[in-house]
């Protein structure tokens, strides 16, 4: 007997060693999923020509040719003004992974972190073609870096037609639409990336912290049940929140995953492929998005590697609850307890100042309003005052006529707020022209708009009994006796 149950224990043992040794054969050597390694690869592979976000269709066309050799290049049609779209396609590998980008004109993060991964992709003699290999085996990819070329041309969200293509899966009124549904029918992906940006105002539920990332597996029904399909999003999508958690903790978020039946994401999911959406926000002093363009990076080829592994499978659905919601309780600017004037009256209220972003040529200026007041404790400021013991005061406009913008710098406009002026006026100079300065500047009007209720123009004076301690410019708060540096877009009116 004992030699019986000697031997049986010893064929355990062997039999366990090569369950063991299959196990680690098949684990990749290299650390792929390590922060520094991915963080590594994105500094190597930027794509230096890419270095704003309002960049167009032509701007890329020369990028998308010098990877010809490297992909297996392929225009899927036409937009509506006749631009064209392509595919890129890369690896030999049997699970298919397809990626687009820009469905939205000006959502265009993802897009600038496709173009580094493309230089990844065609590197090599480095430490990373372990890497490579493994993807280049196991994946079959096709990306399709910029759905919506019209769009980007004005850099708007929506194409030529007017149509928001996300809503457009089942209808299929425009070109673009009939052209990804065309490329994952005929393509049959497993897994999807669904690669969008999403409002700065978004942050991770319960948190002042702005939702950097975003992160969905869209449902397929209006229960919004689990299936094997979204159950593999969710699980990749936990691996993927591991990198960002390491860079950047707490600036992350999970998109409302509520069933709208036109769009795409929702429907490719219900066709059998395992979404995975991908929302980029903002994140302090990154107005250009570039810090964020390197975490869609790392998360991307993070993803890519744990598909090819099959390594997603050790996260659990629950995990991916665990992640925060995302919510919409921030505003640029939040000042509390501000007494505001009504018949003569003061009354104390909070303000929470947007200063929203608009399109101007190649670039943009901040438009800013009050987008709401009162008790605004559920809110969060990405720049907050208490103005406890500060009044609202309107300001003047100076009375000499500059010739230019040229005219007047940075340190004049200051000595113009101290002294109690919001606005100049220039002889040269049209409406709508771009400036930086901490003034407002008038071309072709007397007055500018100013007030503290919701919907208005946010460009005012708080003042200590009599002293103007503050003034909010455009939505800029400038503190007047210890000013700091910020970068300020602004037009002329």
């Amino acid at each position: 007997m004992k030699v019986q149950n000697s031997l049986s224990f010893s064929l355990f043992l062997l039999f366990s060693l090569i369950v063991l040794s299959c196990k680690t054969a098949q684990t990749p050597t290299h650390e792929a999923s390590s922060t520094p390694v991915l963080e590594s690869a994105f500094m190597k592979f930027k794509e230096p020509a890419i270095t704003h976000r309002r960049f167009k269709h032509a701007d890329l066309l020369p990028l998308i040719e010098q990877h010809s050799k490297a992909f297996r290049i392929n225009q899927l049609g036409e937009s509506v003004e006749a631009r064209s779209i392509y595919s890129m396609d890369w690896g030999d590998g049997k699970t298919k992974v397809m990626l687009w980008s820009q469905m939205h004109g000006n959502e265009s993060t993802a897009t600038m972190s496709l173009f580094d991964l493309f230089n990844f992709l065609e590197g090599s003699g480095d430490e990373f073609d372990g890497l490579r290999s493994l993807l280049r085996s196991n994946l079959d990819l096709k990306f399709i870096p910029m759905l919506n070329p019209d769009g980007a041309e004005a850099f708007k969200r929506r194409n030529a037609l007017d149509i928001d293509l996300n809503r457009d899966a089942i209808s299929q009124i425009s070109p673009e639409a009939v052209i990804l549904k065309k490329a994952r029918d005929e393509f049959e992906p497993e897994f999807g990336f669904n690669l969008h940006d999403q409002q700065t105002y978004y942050n991770a539920s319960g948190t002042p912290k702005q939702a950097t990332i975003s992160v969905l597996a869209p449902a397929y029904n209006y229960a919004t049940e689990v299936n094997t399909v979204r159950t593999k999003a969710m699980q990749t999508i936990v691996g993927m929140n591991r990198i960002l958690q390491e860079v950047v903790p707490g600036h992350v978020g999970k998109y409302d995953d509520a069933f709208e039946p036109r769009a795409f994401g929702d429907n490719i999911t219900k066709w059998g492929t395992s979404t995975i959406l991908i929302e980029s926000g903002g994140y302090p002093d990154d107005p250009e998005k570039q810090y964020i363009r390197q975490l869609n990076f790392m998360i991307i080829l993070n993803a890519l590697e744990q598909i090819a592994t099959r390594s997603y499978e050790q996260y659990t659905v629950t995990e991916y609850f665990s992640i925060p919601d995302n919510d919409l309780q921030l505003v640029d600017l939040l000042i509390n307890e501000v007494q505001v004037p009504v018949n003569g009256r003061y009354y104390p209220v909070a303000l929470g100042i947007r200063r929203r972003e608009v399109t101007s040529g190649s670039s943009y200026y901040h438009s800013a309003s009050v987008d709401d007041l009162g008790d605004l404790r559920v809110y969060f400021g990405l720049e907050k005052l208490d103005a406890t013991s500060l009044q609202y005061s309107e300001g003047k406009v100076y009375e000499q006529v500059f010739d230019s913008l040229e005219a007047i710098d940075e340190a004049k406009a200051m000595e113009m707020l101290k002294e109690g002026y919001l606005a100049i006026k220039v002889k040269e100079g049209s409406k709508g022209d771009l400036h930086g300065l901490p003034i407002l500047v008038l071309a072709s009007t007397e007055t500018y708009p100013s007030g503290w209720k919701t919907g208005e123009s946010t460009n005012f004076f708080l003042e200590q009994e009599g002293v103007r301690k503050f003034a909010v410019v455009n939505g800029y708060l400038i503190d007047l006796e210890n000013p700091k540096n910020q970068v300020f877009k602004q037009r002329v009116y």
